[in-house]
């Protein structure tokens, strides 16, 4: 008797994560994630079959979610590589990384005459909490702040975050 409950258990389990896969594979693509293991394998195909062409060991990186594949997403990272992840790997957490090549301004408000708090170098990736008209709030281990959006790579122009 044990056994069934236990099975009923796991198999109630099952199809509540099919159905959170199932739900966020209808998500309108392309939309932004960030991978979620501090190991994750990209491959050159939508299966564990096809070689793999990359090894990320940084938990948090933003990704483009480009397309969907059943369990897989095909993902572009911030240098514009594309390819096949499994859906396990990443997560909606939104994250950004600071582009360009001089330190990135963060401000106690969302206006460049707003105090300066931090500074956060190129390639320091953060969480974002919100965003809205051109500026986003970056949090990179515990130190947050306002950068300007166009200065992320993660988000898009013009979109706001709750």
């Amino acid at each position: 008797m044990r056994y069934w409950a236990w099975a009923a258990a796991g198999l109630a389990m099952l199809v509540a994560e099919g159905g959170a896969l199932a739900a966020e594979a209808k998500r309108k693509v392309p939309y932004f994630g960030s991978i979620a293991a501090g190991r994750a394998r990209m491959r050159t195909g939508p299966d564990k079959t096809y070689p793999a062409n990359w090894l990320y060991q940084r938990a948090d990186l933003p990704v483009r979610v480009v397309a969907t594949f059943k369990q897989w997403r095909k993902v572009e990272d911030p240098d514009g590589t594309q390819g096949w992840m499994l859906a396990a790997l990443l997560s909606e957490r939104r994250t950004a990384i600071v582009r360009g090549t001089q330190p990135l301004a963060m401000h106690d408000a969302p206006s460049a005459g707003a105090k300066l708090l931090w500074r956060a170098a190129p390639g320091v990736v953060g969480r974002i909490s919100a965003c809205t008209d051109g500026w986003c709030r970056l949090d990179v281990k515990g130190q947050a702040g306002f950068v300007q959006a166009a200065s992320l790579w993660g988000v898009e122009g013009g979109e706001r975050l709750p």
